[in-house]
């Protein structure tokens, strides 16, 4: 099996040679062929190249799209700021929606407008031209509630769900409409994986998110299952009061930040959801060896059992030993399923 063919049968609940690799590499990837992280956020072929030969290099599974939180938000009008060698970062003292009211105006972007979404469909272009039949492609989306808090600003959309909770959810629709259309060019560029990330929902309790986030996730998630793609959901942070949630919203791949236990989360999830990670990237996976790097491995398969994929909990840090990113790997290759 290649890896795309290994990603795509895990998803259908198939049988696998090996286990896959699909960790989150972005600025890693800039740090293997030597360029600044700022030109990988803003020129497209930049970043497909980072993809494509880190993935070959390390013989991942996946090559994913994945750059910064602010492509969908610039595209909106947010204001944003770029660096050098670093992430491009959203301004929220100056949030796009600091005034609610601006909402019933905000225009619905095109992601095929010629901004940042479409510079992230162009690189999927690109890497389908490249390794399409090797690798599984993935694309990216914000999700509901981690878009809102990149378009109002995370503190004041924390202060809506008390004060404003109508408000939230006109947002939320907003941008699940959004999400929704920027996911759609993506999979018609080539997308055989949607990723959805919305870290912001880890800050709030399982009951703020069983009201206002899940649904909308829920939607999101069907949405793109209905364009024939396969559905990843990365939550960063401390996920374990909301994991059964999760669960319930029926995505294909379900990655889980290192704060939160693999084996509570699968006992919450039940055992044919397929679990993503979940070592601490950086003192697990960064300042670590090759042998303790398989030993942390090793312990979240163990917890997760068959339905599981290799990876940290979050993203691989820049500057990751690369002998300890192949650690991951070759567990992958030598693990029975």
């Amino acid at each position: 099996m290649n890896g795309r063919e290994r990603v795509l049968a895990l998803a259908r609940g198939e049988p696998t040679d090996r286990l896959a690799v699909m960790p989150v590499v972005m600025m890693f990837c800039a740090e293997q062929i030597g360029v600044h992280y700022g030109r990988y956020v803003e020129d497209h072929r930049v970043l497909a190249e980072a993809q494509v030969r880190t993935a070959q290099a390390f013989d991942f599974d996946i090559v994913s799209n994945m750059s910064d939180p602010a492509r969908e938000a610039a595209d909106c009008g947010a204001r944003v700021e770029f660096f050098e060698d670093q992430p491009a970062a959203i301004v929220e003292s100056d949030a796009l929606l600091a005034d609610k009211a601006k909402l019933a105006s905000l225009r619905m972007p095109d992601p095929l407008g010629g901004g940042r979404m479409q510079s992230a469909v162009e690189s999927l272009r690109l890497m389908k031209e490249r390794v399409g039949g090797d690798k599984a492609l993935m694309g990216w989306v914000e999700g509901p509630y981690a878009e809102g808090a990149d378009l109002r600003g995370i503190n004041r959309i924390m202060l809506d769900l008390y004060d404003d909770p109508g408000f939230v959810h006109e947002l939320s629709d907003f941008v699940v409409e959004l999400a929704l259309r920027y996911a759609r060019a993506q999979v018609d560029a080539g997308a055989d994986i949607i990723g959805i990330g919305d870290a912001a929902a880890s800050l709030i309790g399982p009951q703020f998110y069983d009201e206002f986030v899940w649904p909308y996730e829920k939607r999101l998630v069907e949405g793109i299952q209905a364009m024939g793609a396969v559905v990843r959901l990365h939550i960063c942070g401390t996920t374990s009061p909301i994991v059964a949630s999760m669960g319930r919203l029926g995505c294909e791949i379900v990655d889980l930040d290192h704060l939160t236990g693999m084996d509570a989360a699968r006992e919450a999830m039940g055992p044919d959801q397929v679990l993503l990670g979940n070592i601490d990237p950086v003192g697990a996976l960064r300042d670590s060896t090759p042998e303790a790097v398989t030993a942390a491995i090793d312990r979240c398969h163990r917890q997760a059992g068959e339905r599981y994929v290799v990876g940290a909990g979050c993203e691989v840090p820049r500057d990751t030993p690369p002998e300890n990113v192949r650690a991951m790997v070759d567990y992958a290759r030598s693990a029975l399923c």
